[in-house]
Parts: C-alpha cells; sequence; structure tokens
C-alpha cells in the first residue's frame, strides 16, 4: 500500500509526522503573520493617512511594535504552542529581540525607497509614492521580515520542540520541575 502513496506521505509516516507537525507550524506562523499583517497595514496607513502624514516610516515602525505585541500572544499560545524551552520572561524578551530585528530589517526597503531613491512628493506623484511605500514596506519589508522571524523565532525563541506538550492544565515542562522538586524535596 506504502509504493502507491505519495512520497511526502510515505517520508511523513517514515518521520513519526516531523514534516506535517513542521507543516502545521509553517502553516499556523503564516496565519499568525497574516492577521499581524492587517493588523499593522490598518495601523499604519490609520497612522500614515491621519496623525503621522509627514512620517510614512514611524507609523510603519509604530504599526510593526503593535503588530508584534499581537503576534506574540498568538504565536506561543497556538503557532509555536508545543515548543520553548525557555522560561517565559527570556521568551519574550527574545522574541522582542528577534522583532527589533525584523522591524530593522522590514523598515530597510521604504528607506531606501524613500530617501534613496527618492520615491516621494513631488519628486513622483502621490499615487506613485503610496505604490513604492506599499511595495517596499507591506510586500518587501515584511516577506523579509518574517522570512527572518520564522529562522529566529524557532532557533531562539522557540528552540525546543515538544517542549510544552499538552498534558491537562500543565505542561511537560512544568511536569518535569514539578518532579524534580518532589524529587529533592523526598532526598533531604
Amino acid at each position: 500500500m506504502l509504493r502507491t502513496a505519495p512520497a511526502s506521505f510515505v517520508d511523513d509516516a517514515a518521520h513519526g509526522g516531523a514534516r506535517t507537525g513542521k507543516r502545521r507550524e509553517l502553516l499556523r506562523f503564516a496565519t499568525v503573520g497574516l492577521a499581524a499583517f492587517g493588523l499593522t497595514l490598518g495601523t499604519n496607513y490609520g497612522l500614515k493617512l491621519t496623525v503621522l502624514q509627514a512620517k510614512p516610516v514611524t507609523a510603519l515602525a509604530i504599526a510593526t511594535v503593535v503588530a508584534t505585541a499581537f503576534a506574540y500572544l498568538l504565536s506561543r499560545r497556538w503557532a509555536f504552542h508545543t515548543r520553548g524551552g525557555r522560561r517565559r520572561l527570556h521568551e519574550a524578551a527574545l522574541f522582542f529581540a528577534v522583532n527589533a530585528i525584523a522591524v530593522t530589517i522590514n523598515l530597510c526597503p521604504p528607506l531606501i525607497s524613500r530617501y534613496v531613491l527618492r520615491f516621494e512628493v513631488p519628486e513622483v506623484s502621490f499615487l506613485a509614492q503610496e505604490i513604492a511605500d506599499f511595495v517596499s514596506g507591506m510586500l518587501l519589508g515584511t516577506a523579509a521580515g518574517s522570512a527572518f522571524r520564522w529562522w529566529g523565532y524557532r532557533r531562539w525563541v522557540f528552540p525546543v520542540a515538544g517542549a510544552r506538550q499538552c498534558l491537562g492544565n500543565q505542561t511537560s515542562a512544568g511536569l518535569n520541575r514539578s518532579a524534580r522538586s518532589a524529587s529533592s524535596i523526598r532526598s533531604r
């Protein structure tokens, strides 16, 4: 029967579903990213078209920081819910450090577009400026920042696969700590 199955199915079965888990994790990461992208887009244009008209890169930076906080909550609770290996405060600090680098990566294309290539009014039309801002910031910058985030989250923020396997209300990491504490108390 396995001879007629697609190669990816056989590989998943041979590796205990590890590839399926990674694909599911990537899909969840992408879903969180898409939701954060929508939040970034709405916040960015809300600020850019109202109170920060003269500071489009600042508007994008603020929008990205707001979306980052939102993404942390969804990433920890859903996208990477089985990964961990760090204490929550350390994990959150690393998450925001990875995102600070990703925000810097995200801001490079619009900075180049606006201030090096001069895609801004009066050099170009308002429509050309807005298209350049969207392509450079929302598409190119977001893609580059997202690629770095995926790598950084798995490498530093949530490094251990299966560290928080759900077991009732406690995680396996919490149960292991409880078991070690109980063992050390008994040995006294």
